[in-house]
């Protein structure tokens, strides 16, 4: 009975994936997850271009949770769209490209478009890439044309898990055109890859010799620091000596401009009494 469950659930979260892709196609979908929550079911949708999905003021999120509710029956679904940080490291995303591309140029520049992407991929950090474009092009007869470069693996668990993998169509005049693209990303462990002592022994004391050039960097950081802190400071004792011998101009003018008064006042004094007396011999 629980397999029967765990079958069952698996099966619908595949119709729900399958369901997404289908209204979602040529909008940069990657893949679809959904996550059971305590309000209900979580379905968490990776794209390249999240605001295409979401439409104006949140319409097709809308639409899009009603369908999946009435279709498969699902509690409260939530609808999360997370954007894919490097599009060419997507498999999918890679495929969707190559078939626009096709549709709108044709089949004439399909070798153009597989060695431009191929170029691409390997640029964004991929180990290895394959294009595979079958159908029609460029003659009425149908062929098999493969874009490879790199290093890919063909057999063993890492081929099945850790390679990824896409399929999708592009519909042109002469035809059905089928693309498959795999993708051996720059993060995947080989179990084949050997380091040798020596290279462990180079990278360790490159290791140290980077750790000590850090705090020999950070020393003169330190000192210069120290000497902005002592410049600073020197600058405050500056502006604060300036400070004082401009008040203390200040006060002196003051004074000496009091003083100068003063000595008008007495002066005036002394001239008004000759005056009087000059004035009091000529009375007489």
């Amino acid at each position: 009975m629980i397999e029967r469950k765990f079958v069952a659930q698996r099966t619908k979260e595949f119709l729900v994936q399958e369901y997404i892709e289908e209204n979602l196609k040529r909008v940069g979908h990657s893949h679809t997850k959904m996550v059971k929550t305590p309000l209900g079911v979580k379905v968490i949708i990776h794209a390249s271009r999240p605001g295409l999905i979401v439409g104006k003021k949140g319409q097709n999120i809308k639409k899009l949770t009603n369908a999946i509710k009435k279709k498969f029956n699902l509690e409260n679904p939530q609808i999360e769209i997370s954007e894919v940080e490097n599009i060419n490291l997507d498999a999918q995303i890679v495929a969707e490209m190559i078939a626009n591309s096709l549709e709108r140029f044709g089949a004439s520049r399909f070798k153009g478009i597989g060695h431009k992407t191929m170029t691409n991929v390997l640029e964004a950090g991929a180990l290895g890439v394959e294009i595979l474009i079958s159908g029609k092009i460029p003659s009425s007869r149908a062929k098999r044309w493969r874009f490879y470069k790199g290093y890919l693996k063909k057999s063993g668990d890492i081929s099945q898990e850790g390679i990824r993998k896409a399929t999708t169509n592009a519909l042109l005049k002469s035809g059905m055109v089928g693309i498959q693209v795999k993708i051996m990303p720059p993060d995947i462990e080989l179990p084949d890859k050997i380091i040798l002592k020596s290279e462990v022994e180079e990278i360790v004391e490159e290791g140290e010799e980077s750790a000590d050039a850090d705090k020999d960097d950070k020393k003169p950081e330190e000192d210069k620091s120290v000497e902005k802190k002592n410049s600073k400071e020197d600058e405050k004792d500056k502006e604060k000596s300036q400070s004082k011998k401009a008040k203390d101009k200040k006060n002196e003018i003051k004074e000496n401009s009091s003083v100068d008064k003063e000595d008008k006042k007495k002066k005036e004094d002394k001239e008004d009494k000759s005056d009087k007396k000059e004035n009091g011999n000529v009375k007489e």
